[in-house]
């Protein structure tokens, strides 16, 4: 049955423009958009009319890295695809591009069949898939070409985690030059794993075994020495480069000089560096181990400079890297060796509401924040302008946002399924109020009327900074 909904009365705010107007939704899709006060908007009517006076109209949330019930450290993260979309949608977020996961020795389509399993009939908001290539063997250069041609364009390689997800700079060159010619964008977590191995080990052995240690041996230069690595590699091989969880001023500074110099690198942060700093892992009684994931938090003067990334475009996205693991019972698996921790945090229900408190704090503009948040990872990875913007034709993910409304960040009352939250007691301003997932409501004016299954799988375009 066809049905449509009539948002009256917000300030309508995208990446471009700021207008008060109304938005009136048909089928699941944006069927227009009218100035307030004007004859065409008198003129909409619909089967319901959502009150947004006061509050803003904004596009639902594109997080483009997150990662439900992926394996690590013998355990595995405690958000599946109907938690973990569900929290997403609470907090204002309606598309999510998690990562799926090809085993050594196995294929790339094996992976990805596995992760449709888990994801499918039970998402709550839609969804999309990376690639990671752990293996880059002959017939996996083949299954990328492939995977593009079907909608999953973008592929995560790791210079970190030896023996795990690492990939020598011999393999990364050779998916780089796979991706260059078949359009797919290369992700890249940029540490040097070898390096931090030995530190790691090093540590240990001087019985350092505190979470703090986990930060002090994944240092900064170890970022920024393969973040110029992989940008290097990437202009061997004539390819675009996307570096996730950018947390280190001299990784950011890597990205600034290559892109001065126009090389199509592009570089993602996550909200625990811009609001979280290093000092969280040294808390007592094992409390640090919350706040363990990599890259790590850093200093202060650290969270400064992506601030200013963030501002100057230096730095393009904004995602969570949301990758729970309960304090109890699986971060405690480290509490004799920072090593064994599981790295990861929650986030996905959080992201809108921190960057706007952002806002609030005069960091960065409203529509700054749309980009970074919305719009930005949508054309990142293909996905604009059906998600990340309100325009006629669009999918009617859209949030009514109280900008006004104070709440305080707690375990006790988010829904991700995680025994804590790295922003427990922080004070926020700002909140989605009701949420629509292709027209449907999600969270209607502060109460779940969502359900499993809703979410659909989305295949995507290249990356539409490269067109």
């Amino acid at each position: 049955m066809s049905s449509s909904t009539l948002v009256r009365g917000g300030l309508v705010v995208t990446a471009s423009d700021e207008t008060h107007a109304d938005v009136l939704v048909e089928d699941g899709r944006v069927a227009a958009l009218a100035a307030a006060g004007t004859p065409a908007a008198a003129a909409l009517t619909a089967d319901r009319v959502i009150d947004a006076t006061g509050k803003y109209v904004v596009p639902g949330g594109v997080d483009a890295h997150t990662h439900m019930e992926m394996p690590f450290g013998g355990t595995r993260a405690s958000d599946t695809f109907e938690t973990g979309t569900r929290a997403a949608a609470w907090g204002g977020t309606t598309t999510i591009v998690d990562f799926a996961i090809q085993t050594p020795g196995r294929g790339l389509r094996e992976g990805l069949d596995a992760w449709h399993a888990k994801a499918e009939g039970v998402c709550a908001v839609d969804y999309a898939f990376h690639m990671i290539v752990s293996d880059v063997r002959e017939d996996t250069l083949a299954e990328m070409d492939l995977l593009v041609a079907e909608g999953v364009t973008s592929f995560k390689q790791f210079m970190a985690y030896p023996g795990v997800f690492y990939s020598d700079d011999g393999r990364i060159l050779r998916a780089m030059q796979r991706a260059a010619g078949n359009g797919g964008l290369i992700m890249m977590h940029a540490e040097n794993g070898i390096a931090i191995d030995v530190l790691a080990e090093q540590a240990l052995a001087r019985g350092d075994t505190d979470p703090r240690h986990h930060g002090e041996v994944r240092k900064a230069l170890l970022e920024a020495e393969a973040t110029h690595r992989a940008i290097r590699l990437a202009e061997v091989a004539g390819a675009p480069l996307y570096v996730v969880h950018v947390s280190a001023r001299e990784a950011l500074a890597e990205l600034v000089r290559a892109r001065d110099r126009g090389l199509p690198v592009f570089g993602e942060t996550c909200p625990q560096y811009l609001f979280l700093t290093a000092d969280r892992l040294a808390e007592p009684g094992f409390e640090g181990a919350k706040y363990v994931c990599s890259t790590p938090l850093r200093p202060q003067e650290h969270q400064d400079a992506l601030w200013r990334g963030l501002r100057t475009d230096d730095l393009q996205v904004v995602s969570t890297d949301h990758c729970p693991f309960c304090f109890a019972g699986q971060k405690e698996r480290g509490r004799d060796d920072f090593s064994r921790i599981p790295n990861g945090m929650p986030g996905v229900e959080n992201r809108m509401d921190l960057l706007h408190q952002a806002v609030v704090e005069g960091r960065i503009t409203r529509r700054r924040w749309i980009e970074i948040a919305c719009a930005a990872p949508a054309r990142m990875f293909g996905l604009y302008p059906r998600k990340g913007t309100l325009a006629p034709g669009s999918d009617a993910d859209l949030v009514v946002y109280d900008p006004r409304a104070e709440h305080v960040v707690s375990a006790r009352t988010h829904h991700m399924n995680v025994d804590y939250s790295p922003y427990e007691g922080r004070r926020l301003t700002g909140r989605a109020e009701t949420v629509l997932s292709r027209g449907e409501p999600v969270v209607t004016a502060g109460r779940w009327t969502g359900r499993p299954g809703h979410g659909v799988y989305l295949p995507r375009s290249t990356c539409q900074y490269l067109a």
